[in-house]
């Protein structure tokens, strides 16, 4: 299985629209992707009675709306909170076999070149009275796209998210900085440079243009490639 797991440095960062965006970019490029977030809290219900994730539908949407059941997201909570506390709230537990089996399946029987599956919060973000995040990562075995804000606090937020990431022996492909539409440019490009300096990875800045993104998915899908 070929592709990224996408973690944040925190909640709210925009995991999602860097997610969406890495699976638009690596359609155009001749993927067929399977973009997947097996979890997630904060749902509300339908029109018709069952929960309905956002993201996951966004996600599946930016993959090009192929993906159906399980392969929309496996687990929906009502409560805005931590995986793990959100299914103690709906009474039942996270099957970390069960996401990594719907995953590794999905992708195999469907032909995908390209899986991305989303985290919810950050690293550490608990699903089980066990396992967190980084647990679900290092199962999969993926390499990591950490996505942060580019604004405000995100220096020390992304070196302390690199640093668990590395020390859990998994491999960043890439940290994106998600700019948003009343970010200072120039504090994210500053942002950026103090990453840099002290980490030898590659950090890029995602405003409105999506290309940036392309390096991660150009070319082989079995090779990440670098960025000029």
């Amino acid at each position: 299985m070929i592709g990224f797991f996408v973690t944040g440095t925190d909640t709210n960062v925009g995991k999602t629209y860097v997610t969406c965006a890495l699976a638009r970019r690596a359609r155009r490029l001749g993927h067929k992707v399977l973009a997947f977030k097996p979890i997630e809290s904060g749902c509300v219900a339908s029109a018709d009675g069952p929960l309905v994730g956002a993201d996951q539908q966004l996600l599946a949407s930016a993959a090009g709306d192929w993906q159906d059941g399980p392969l929309r997201g496996l687990y929906r909570f009502s409560l805005p909170a931590a995986p793990s506390v959100a299914a103690a709230a709906a009474s039942t537990t996270i099957d970390l076999d069960l996401v990594v089996r719907t995953v590794r399946e999905g992708a195999a029987q469907n032909g995908a070149t390209l899986t991305l599956v989303e985290g919810a919060g950050g690293w550490r973000v608990p699903l089980t009275t066990q396992a967190d995040m980084g647990h679900l990562a290092r199962a999969l075995g993926l390499p990591v796209v950490i996505v942060a804000r580019a604004g405000l606090g995100t220096i020390n937020h992304t070196l302390l998210t690199i640093e668990a990431v590395q020390r859990d022996g998994l491999t960043v492909a890439r940290v994106v900085l998600s700019q948003r539409g009343d970010d200072d440019a120039r504090a994210s490009g500053s942002n950026r440079a103090e990453i840099v300096r002290r980490w030898d990875g590659d950090v890029v800045i995602l405003a409105t243009d999506e290309a940036v993104l392309d390096s991660l998915v150009a070319n082989s899908p079995r090779e990440l490639v670098r960025p000029e």
